[in-house]
């Protein structure tokens, strides 16, 4: 039914409040990157000819995992080809300038995962998302 999958895994031990502020950063850029026709955005109409755009026809789930998990999937995905975006503790706490500087001094070893978003073939996806759970 779709080429293409999306997946968001995230980091099941960061408070709720947290971990969707590095959801949304990362479907942000990572959305304008990919783009409205890889993504299957379509624009919603309701009973009222209310209008509802940009929302993915495609299912995107959204799964668990502790760091040292997302860690490997970012590896696996890139070493795969697949398209990914991750976001770590560095990237929090403090204007962007420091959030930035702090990334850059931080070994990638030292990183705390929050979470990682892929999109691409969706076997390729599936066989490396398939062993986390869902975020209830």
């Amino acid at each position: 039914m779709f080429a293409n999958k999306l997946v968001a895994v995230m980091n099941e031990k960061i408070e709720p409040g947290i971990i969707m502020n590095a959801l949304a950063h990362m479907c942000i850029g990572f959305g304008s990157a990919i783009g409205k026709e890889p993504l299957r955005l379509t624009n919603y109409v309701d009973a009222d000819e209310g209008s509802h755009p940009n929302i993915s026809e495609m299912p995107f789930m959204i799964l668990k995992a502790n760091s040292n998990k997302l860690r490997a999937l970012r590896l696996g995905a890139l070493e795969a080809g697949i398209s990914c975006v991750d976001f770590t503790d560095t990237m929090t706490v403090g204007t962007y300038v420091e959030q930035v500087e702090r990334t850059r001094q931080t070994k990638e070893a030292d990183l705390v995962y929050y979470g990682v978003v892929l999109f691409g073939d969706w076997e390729k996806v599936s066989e490396l998302t398939r062993k986390f759970s869902l975020w209830k």
